[in-house]
Formats: structure tokens, sequence, C-alpha cells
């Protein structure tokens, strides 16, 4: 690892809705292929990456469940979305001559690992970049708990979340000009306030565990790079 990086080995976790640019639905793959760039410049400095992408783009399993399909099985089928998206960030990243790993949680061995931890690890161990995908494999958990669960898991050191934003504000900084960004946030504060920078169980997770969540802007040039080696902006959530 380059000695000015403050992180060893991390877990990035991306929204689906990061994927879709300016469409209205699906995966970009020039955003995808811009992702992938930023997540090589880090991964070529020596850092452990694993990733957990969401599956917003494409299926979003609470708003089907509140239009009349099973919460459950409306939760399982927005876990395959996130595999979807997990394949595609696995070819993009492998274009940029990355040695990649899908690894599910719900098994499904044609095209991608099934997660075992050890495993996991030793893929990280090895340089490869491992894609989380299918949540925690059990309805009723978001992808961000799934983001938390991994990180304690692979004994992380610190959980970034790329947003559409540069950190975390008191008011939407897309609506109001007036918002303030925050530089730093306990735990506690998040929770008391109910900030939704992730959701409860995720925060509690990582308060549990003593890993910090950096939120940042995954739309910025250079960004992921620049809040690993404590140069860019972002908010950092910690005790």
């Amino acid at each position: 690892m380059a000695k000015d990086y403050r992180y060893g080995r991390v877990l990035l976790k991306v929204s689906g809705e990061a994927l879709m640019g300016d469409q209205g639905y699906g995966i970009d793959v020039s955003v995808t292929q811009r992702i992938a760039e930023e997540v090589k410049a880090v991964h070529d400095q020596g850092i452990e990456i694993g990733l957990v992408i969401g599956g917003g783009n494409i299926f979003r399993g609470l708003s089907a469940s509140q239009a009349g399909i099973e919460r459950s099985t409306a939760d399982y089928m927005g876990m395959l979305a996130t595999v979807m998206n997990a394949l595609a960030m696995q070819s993009a990243l492998e274009k940029q001559g990355i040695q990649t790993r899908v690894m599910s949680a719900i098994p499904m061995t044609t095209v991608c690992e099934p997660y075992i931890r050890r495993r996991a690890v030793r893929h990280m161990e090895k340089g490869r970049i491992v894609i989380f995908a299918a949540g925690t494999g059990n309805p009723y958990f978001t992808t961000d708990t799934a983001a938390a669960l991994r990180a304690a898991e692979m004994e992380c050191d610190a959980l970034l979340k790329g947003t559409q934003v540069d950190g975390v504000y008191n008011a939407d900084p897309k609506t109001n000009p007036h918002a303030v960004r925050f530089d730093n946030l306990s735990y506690q504060k998040v929770l008391a306030d109910d900030l939704r920078v992730m959701d409860a169980a995720a925060v509690t997770l990582m308060r549990d565990n003593s890993i910090p969540i950096i939120v940042f802007s995954i739309q910025e040039k250079g960004g992921f790079d620049g809040v690993l080696r404590g140069i860019g902006d972002c908010t950092i959530i910690g005790s």
C-alpha cells in the first residue's frame, strides 16, 4: 500500500442509481466504465477493495412490495438485480485489466461464486477486487446493511459510500443552496437525527465494529482516490 493512503482495505458501496447515468432505468455502460477507472486508480496503489452495488436502477424491492408483490419475493427480485449490476461492473473492471470475482449471497454457480468469507478474504489478499452481490441473501435487509456486514466480515479499515453529493448535508443541497456539509459526524448523531445516510442497522453495525463510514461523491473525478488520501470532500462518520 502506498504510504500516503489512510486505509489498506476498504469496502465501497455504490447505489444502483449511480449506474444509470442520465438514463431513467438500467445500466449506462459509459458510467460503469468511469467508475471502474476510479476503482482501478486506487487498486493500482495496492489498496484491497470490496464492492457492493445496489439494484435500484433495475428493481426496487420495497417499491414493488408497496405495489402489491409479497415483500420477501420483491426483496429477492431486488437481490437478483444487484447480481446483474455486479456482473456489469465485473466486465468493466476486467476491461481495465483487474482480476475480479463476483460472490453472491444467493448461490448461482453458473455466473458467479457463492459467498464464502474465507475465500473472499483470500481473493482480496491476492489483489483481486471482490464484488459482493445479492445483499445479505435475506429479505428485509438493504444493500447498505449488506455493505456494512461485508465490511465487518472482511475486517475493512473503512466503509465508503459513493453518492451523488460530496457528503452529508443538513438539507438537500440540490434544492437548498444554503445547505451546509458536515465534515465529521458521530454514529450517534446520525442515528439520533435520523440523517438517513445509511439505514440504522448499517450505522449501528459500523459503530459496534469501530469502522468509519466515509460519504463522498462517486461522480467527482478522482473522488475515490482523494478521500482515501484524506484530501477529498467528504463526511466522515465515526466515534
